[in-house]
């Protein structure tokens, strides 16, 4: 009887520690983009590190319709972590644009690395400027992201409207899909250098990037205090020859305001103590620093990321 007791005592203790390795694990979902852009691949490069240097740790890099999607999907509570273009997050905060009431459930981690405009046109066609663009089938990214905001910024600029063009409401990889089979003319996608979509479509078809005019840029970064002037660099992309001036916005890693100081601490440690990991995995994480992982984000930071920060002496 006592060998008995002593078994069900043994049996209860491991079913404790069981449940109690459950209950402290952190499962978390990290909402980025579509899978050929760049939100997808480096939100696994990131979920990767966080799985295998923070004990408990499960985060899950999910395909989403990038940034406006994933601030709402945070803002219902179905996401933890999210990437996000700063320009989107601006408008959410604040109720504009796409968003008609204010969504403010989300708290900065990081600033990772600035996206740059592209708009990718047909080589065999005579377009040298966005307002050539009239008439012509463009790809302009999934309805309601980042990079169909990006298009109306540009018309507005260039005192086009929405019927001056025949807008394609498509993701990266349907762009480059129909881009490759010659049903559209041109796309844009907002995103890091070099984006998967564009590097893709340029292996099968010739292919060149316009520039945006210097006027514009001076127009768009007064109107869009959020945009600012980048160069899309030669050679970043197969046929592209020349630098290519463009304006670019900021990716931004959010965060759910629910996870705890502790949890937002280590996961911000991790990806500085682990960037040469992040780096080999993808391109954009030899970006990240922490002198402007607190710039160029309107929104306040959660207090477990300033508090790495504040230690680093990033942020007073």
């Amino acid at each position: 009887m006592k060998k008995l007791r002593s078994a069900v005592i043994l049996c209860a203790a491991i079913v404790g520690m069981a449940s109690m390795a459950s209950a402290g694990e952190m499962k978390f979902i990290l909402a980025t983009g579509g899978t050929a852009g760049t939100y997808y691949p480096y939100g696994g490069a990131m979920s990767k590190i966080w799985n295998s240097k923070i004990p408990g740790m499960n985060v899950t890099a999910q395909s989403t319709g990038a940034s406006v999607e994933n601030v709402r999907l945070m803002n219902r509570d179905e996401v933890e972590l999210a990437l996000v273009q700063s320009d989107t997050i601006d408008f959410a905060f604040h109720g504009k644009e796409a968003f008609k009431e204010k969504l403010t459930k989300m708290a900065a981690m990081a600033v990772l690395y600035p996206e740059l405009i592209h708009i990718v046109v047909r080589a065999d066609l005579n377009l040298k400027a966005f307002s050539d663009l009239k008439g012509k089938k463009i790809g302009v990214g999934a309805p309601g992201s980042g990079t169909e905001a990006n298009f109306r910024q540009l018309l507005d600029v260039h005192k086009m409207s929405k019927g001056d063009i025949s807008a394609q409401y498509l993701s990266f990889a349907e762009s480059a899909d129909q881009f490759k089979d010659n049903r559209i003319d041109a796309f844009m996608v907002t995103g890091g250098v070099p984006t998967a979509a564009i590097m893709d479509v340029a292996t099968q078809r010739s292919i060149r990037i316009l520039p945006i005019e210097n006027k514009m840029i001076s127009a768009l970064e007064k109107k869009y205090p959020f945009l600012s002037a980048a160069v899309i660099p030669a050679t970043a992309y197969k046929g592209v020859t020349a630098d290519v001036k463009t304006v670019a916005v900021n990716a931004v890693l959010i965060v759910h305001p629910k996870l705890s100081e502790s949890v937002v601490y280590n996961m911000t440690k991790a990806l500085f103590d682990n960037q040469a990991e992040l780096a080999a995995a993808h391109a954009k994480g030899k970006v990240l620093s922490l002198a402007g992982a607190t710039k160029g984000v309107s929104i306040p930071f959660h207090s477990g990321a300033a508090k790495f920060y504040k230690e680093k002496k990033a942020m007073k």
